[in-house]
């Protein structure tokens, strides 16, 4: 075995000399989960071949835990990686420090989205000031179009503000309410969450209704995103005043900011840019010493009633063709794979007919263990023979034989199945991406076998099986423990808190908060 292994090594060594191609490595530090960046994430790996080099992306997210965000840094650094892409969480010592670290160790970083006072190669991201304003400017547009009675408020929910995006889209904001004087605007600190929205706008309701009643047809709430406008909406909802505040957001996501606005619960969003494909881009330009600008910021726009439908389709349509570079991706690597393969055949060819040699020699050896072992097993089956057709040996045999009440009762295939495809699915629930394929793999079924099965026992399709063990669990996760509706949704799979509790409120007839609120 060990000049089998020595010959193996010899001729990947060989072989290696071979690939001359130069393939980026890039890693990327994401500082939270959520829609758009997910989006941000499928550009870029949807990219790595679609300039004239590759790049090989690697992604960690730390699901706005600074500390492990630090961590994730220091150990992309360690894997050889000639750029890295840094969505900072905060801006915190401890991120600043890994940052620098990686920077000392001489490998370039991009600071994406967010920005902190640690040093940088580069930064790409959204005009955060711009987003702020442009929605301030709309709201100015609605309410100099509307008739005169009283005064409007104007109320601003921030995210966390130690965070860049939402110091400047309030700065952007605050500035273009200093062009309104008509108005009175206030502004809250939140902390990017829809249950602090929810709060905040419930807690405005209640005192317009004690003071100026007419004022809430007069009332905009600016959120800094679309997840904090859920929050506003959810309270308008609860306290029967839908249809008079306007509610505004950030992102622009299909199925998100989009939907609402499709649906009226939001009069707008700022369609906040991802732009994955352009990071690849400029980290190649500063990979291969191409002239590129250390400030890179995208431009968004606001996507309002007249407009949803257009950008909508766009949105979806760019999502589904980046879905198509993302397969494409994985078939050039299968590709690739192949090619590298059968180049280093070629000149391992020798390589091969040595272990050829060999492996005639092992199979010979292993022939005449398999002899010996069939001559071992029939001079045993000849004692058992002797045994069993012996009276006395039957009677020493009963005492080793189960008594027939031990015997465990037998159990249908049915009911073999259903077990087996509980517990896959408990232990693969946290998993938002989970697909039917992924389920059908794990158990040894096709998609098709495995939706027949289920129809068959349950009624349900898999989807509709899936969803409702993970609304049952996150029922349980509600009336059991004290996590936030925000972490029992992603705990139990769902990739938006909204949309788990839409899907909560159609299962069960009431929204994660009332179930809590009825502990």
């Amino acid at each position: 075995m060990r000049k089998i292994a020595i010959i193996i090594i010899l001729m990947a060594v060989l072989t290696s000399c071979m690939d001359n191609a130069k393939v980026y490595k890039i890693g990327v530090a994401q500082c939270s989960k959520g829609p758009w960046r997910e989006k941000v994430n499928q550009e870029m790996l949807a990219a790595q071949h679609l300039y004239e080099h590759d790049v090989k992306v690697n992604i960690a997210n730390s699901v706005d835990d600074p500390e492990l965000q630090a961590r994730q840094i220091d150990s992309l650094a360690q894997t050889g990686l000639d750029l890295m892409v840094v969505a900072p969480y905060e801006d915190i010592q401890i991120i600043n420090d890994a940052i620098a670290r990686v920077l000392k160790a001489g490998i370039p970083v991009v600071s994406f989205d967010r920005k902190t006072s640690a040093d940088y190669t580069a930064f790409i991201g959204g005009n955060n000031v711009e987003a702020g304003f442009i929605v301030g400017q709309y709201i100015a547009s609605l309410v100099k179009g509307e008739k005169e009675g009283e005064k409007p408020l104007i109320m601003e929910i921030t995210g966390l503000l130690s965070s860049t995006p939402a110091l400047e889209r309030h700065i952007g904001f605050e500035e273009a309410m200093k062009a309104l004087p008509e108005v009175e605007y206030i502004c809250r600190k939140s902390d990017w969450s829809s249950d602090s929205s929810c709060y905040y706008a419930t807690q405005l309701i209640d005192s317009l209704r004690r003071c100026d009643m007419k004022r809430l047809d007069r009332t905009f709430i600016f959120c800094h995103n679309d997840g904090m406008a859920t929050g506003v909406y959810k309270a308008v909802v609860e306290q029967n005043v839908e249809g008079c505040i306007k509610i505004l957001g950030i992102d622009g996501m299909p199925h998100e900011g989009l939907e609402y606005v499709k649906l009226g619960h939001q009069i707008g969003t700022y369609h906040y840019p991802t732009h994955g494909e352009k990071i690849i881009r400029l980290a190649l330009d500063i990979l291969t010493g191409q002239p590129y600008e250390r400030e890179n910021p995208l431009l968004g726009f606001v996507v309002t009633p007249d407009n949803v439908d257009l950008v909508t389709t766009e949105s979806v349509e760019l999502m589904r063709q980046n879905d198509y570079m993302v397969t494409i991706h994985d078939k050039l690597e299968a590709y690739f794979g192949l090619y590298n393969t059968q180049h280093k055949v070629l000149i391992g060819s020798f390589v091969a007919i040595i272990l050829l040699l060999l492996a005639f020699a092992m199979m010979w050896r292993a022939y005449v263990q398999t002899r010996k072992a069939i001559k071992q097993r029939q001079d045993l089956n000849m004692e058992e023979t002797l045994f069993y057709t012996n009276p006395d040996s039957r009677r020493l045999r009963q005492v080793f034989e189960t008594p027939q009440e031990e015997i465990p009762t037998p159990r249908s295939q049915d009911t073999i199945f259903a077990e087996t495809l509980n517990e896959t699915i408990r232990k693969n629930m946290s998993n938002p991406n989970l697909k039917m394929e992924d389920l059908g793999e794990e158990m040894g079924l096709s998609r098709v076998q495995l939706y027949r099965k289920v129809k068959a026992i349950t009624g349900l399709t898999p989807v509709e099986l899936l969803r409702q063990m993970r609304l049952q669990r996150g029922y349980v996760l509600l009336t059991t423990t004290t996590k936030t509706v925000n972490e029992i949704a992603y705990e139990v799979g769902f990739g938006t808190p909204g949309y788990f509790s839409n899907c909560f409120k159609k299962q069960f007839g009431k929204y994660p908060t009332d179930v809590r609120a009825d502990l």
